[in-house]
């Protein structure tokens, strides 16, 4: 597994790490040492989802590392812009990007409202966008930058595309954007990769869905995905770049053998996107 420190005094600036993957994808982080930027929408508590950007702030640093809350949008370019030059004037530069905001909305094509496919593709696809852009000039000052995408692999099979091809759409397309970043700036020695789970991850977003409390006993911890996180952004960026990772093979690879310790139990529920 990665070693302690791995990420000492590197500075990280995440969307969407109020609760869930992101935030502990932030703690992991900062339990290596570093410094991370956090752009969420929530700055009160809300009545049906845990934390807050000041709670998640208090996460991060008792984990060990020094932490940031930018209360805005993942779509608002001036939002984005602030978070950034926050992250430069506070700690000196950015050298991980994690696009980690994302809106799902599963409905049937007829059912689903024109408002909610809007905000998929803004959030999901605008926002991994804008971040990144605003980033990259700090990035490529980096000897060690990396974006990292919480994003399928593109899984062309029928049965997906017709699921919920809305969602589909917007998840494929923060994918394709960041294959696109590591064809981009492969010579400017910037990595970029996506990240997904090979099963249900016990989040709002999962206990929020029908059958949601069943879903859960079948759901692995977020750890899984801060610990397959970290372990790529702490390699080497120039070595490691253009891959859509699974969260599992990323820490097999790393010697990790017994995933019992995240839960969801003796057949954890296969996520989206994954073929049987």
């Amino acid at each position: 597994m990665t070693s302690q420190h791995a990420l000492r005094d590197r500075t990280m600036v995440v969307s969407g790490a109020s609760r869930g993957i992101g935030l502990a994808i932030a703690v992991a982080a900062a339990a290596q040492g570093a410094n991370v930027v956090l752009l969420a929408k929530t700055a009160e508590p809300h009545p049906k989802l845990k934390g807050t950007v000041h709670t998640a702030v208090a996460d991060i640093e008792a984990a060990g590392g020094k932490a940031v809350a930018i209360v805005g949008d993942v779509r608002k370019e001036e939002d984005v812009q602030r978070a950034v030059d926050t992250a430069v004037e506070r700690f000196g530069g950015i050298d991980m990007c994690v696009n980690n905001a994302s809106a799902i909305g599963t409905e049937p094509t007829e059912h689903l409202s024109a408002k909610k496919y809007d905000l998929m593709q803004e959030i999901n696809c605008r926002g991994t966008f804008l971040l990144t852009k605003a980033a990259l000039p700090h990035l490529r000052k980096s000897e060690n930058g990396h974006i990292l995408t919480i994003s399928p692999p593109i899984n062309m099979n029928p049965y997906w595309l017709g699921a919920h091809p809305a969602y589909t759409l917007s998840k494929y397309g923060m994918s394709l954007l960041t294959l696109g970043f590591a064809a981009e700036y492969a010579e400017a020695g910037v990595a970029a990769n996506c990240l997904w789970p090979e099963t249900y991850i016990a989040t709002s977003a999962v206990a929020n869905m029908q059958d949601g409390e069943n879903l859960l006993s079948s759901s692995r911890s977020p750890e899984i995905m801060a610990d397959a996180a970290v372990a790529i952004l702490s390699s080497p960026a120039k070595a490691t770049s253009g891959k859509c990772y699974i969260d599992a093979d990323v820490l097999t690879a790393a010697g990790v053998t017994d995933l019992s310790r995240y839960g969801g139990g003796d057949e954890p529920q296969r996520d989206l996107f994954l073929d049987a």
